[in-house]
């Protein structure tokens, strides 16, 4: 017994004492600003860099097609188009877009596309973007891996792929981030 009152004793110091704890609450700002994590890229991937730190934006739609091979890299050339050059809307088989945040820096966005064309366009329609690489995922799971050394594009078209006997596009997976406030980016594929 005489060893229990010392016990007791210490339970109920540590019991008032515990509203003098819970008083001690550090809050925190709920925002934290966006998540960010490595990309994930798939075995073989093409271009020998390390891997970004990126905030993903998940894809609308669950994308269907995983890359399976990669075709040799193209690296991109920033020559725009001039408006007599651009397809004509009735020409186009699919147009999907993304608009970037220059406080989030690096952002991998996915549009998927599930249509089939010749040519794919890729357009900066307001701010600046610059971009790091483009993946195009074919629907037999071939990828192109387009290259943009992180040029920096302003507004304008320009042409990414071409496809001499037309190809079915699963998606589009890029790793861009805005160079301005925001900036809008536009992907075209012309039938």
């Amino acid at each position: 017994m005489k060893r229990l009152i010392p016990f007791a004793f210490v339970l109920g110091l540590f019991q008032l004492a515990t509203p003098a704890l819970a008083r001690r609450v550090v809050v925190y700002d709920r925002y934290e600003g966006p998540r960010r994590t490595t990309v994930v890229v798939h075995r073989g991937w093409p271009l020998v860099r390390p891997a970004r730190v990126v905030v993903v934006r998940p894809a609308v739609i669950a994308v269907r097609v995983t890359p399976r091979v990669y075709l040799r890299p193209v690296l991109w050339t920033s020559i725009a188009v001039t408006a007599a050059t651009a397809p004509a809307p009735a020409m186009l088989a699919w147009t999907d877009g993304a608009t970037l945040a220059e406080n989030d820096d690096w952002t991998e966005f996915t549009l998927n596309v599930d249509q089939r064309g010749h040519r794919l366009w890729y357009e900066v329609t307001n701010g600046e973007v610059q971009a790091d690489w483009a993946e195009v995922v074919f629907a037999n799971g071939e990828t192109q891996v387009v290259d943009f050394a992180e040029h920096t594009q302003g507004p304008g078209l320009y042409p990414l792929l071409d496809f001499a006997n037309g190809r079915r596009i699963d998606h589009v997976r890029i790793v861009a981030r805005a160079t301005t406030p925001d900036a809008h980016v536009v992907l075209r594929l012309e039938k």
